[in-house]
């Protein structure tokens, strides 16, 4: 075998075999709003839309569609709410403020996360492989504000991630539930 074709034919086996190891969704630590950890593996064979929300923001009143969603599809689908004062700081509350806020105007029933950064420096490990096409091994992507929603197999692939003014219940999202 010529050199160079042998060189790039190992190279190429490690990348390979580097990307057969991506990073399982189900290994990432996060603890909900109340502080106890979560432990993701509980929701394998469920969907699972993770959606960075903020009680200061236009699209707000998402919370309602989102609740709607997870009272229909909640035997098949998990929602992750996951609270972020990255865009125009719209999410200044503490998780008691938080958690208040969504169920008192709301009626949130589904699980509100800890307080987290979705992109910069201190990116949390969710929203890593989230936008990371070499961690979830499909698409990288740029949170762009709140409510924008990624939605996870269940079998804890990425399948898409919808911009803030795709609604919760749109037909791009709930025709997998279906």
């Amino acid at each position: 075998m010529n050199p160079f074709k042998a060189f790039f034919a190992t190279f190429n086996s490690k990348v390979n075999k580097d990307t057969s190891k991506l990073t399982s969704i189900y290994n990432i630590e996060i603890n909900t709003l109340q502080g106890e950890s979560l432990d993701l593996n509980n929701f394998k064979g469920k969907y699972i839309l993770f959606v960075n929300v903020a009680s200061k923001c236009g699209f707000t009143p998402q919370y309602k569609e989102l609740q709607e969603l997870y009272a229909t599809y909640k035997d098949k689908l998990e929602i992750f709410g996951v609270p972020c004062n990255q865009f125009g700081k719209q999410e200044p509350g503490n998780a008691s403020e938080i958690s208040e806020f969504c169920a008192v105007n709301y009626g949130v029933d589904f699980t509100i996360l800890e307080k987290i950064d979705v992109k910069g420096s201190n990116q949390h490990l969710l929203y890593k492989w989230l936008t990371d096409a070499n961690k979830n091994g499909v698409k990288s992507s740029t949170v762009k504000w709140n409510f924008q929603k990624y939605l996870v197999s269940p079998k804890g692939q990425l399948i898409d991630y919808y911009f803030s003014t795709t609604s919760p219940k749109s037909l791009k999202i709930s025709k997998h539930f279906k």
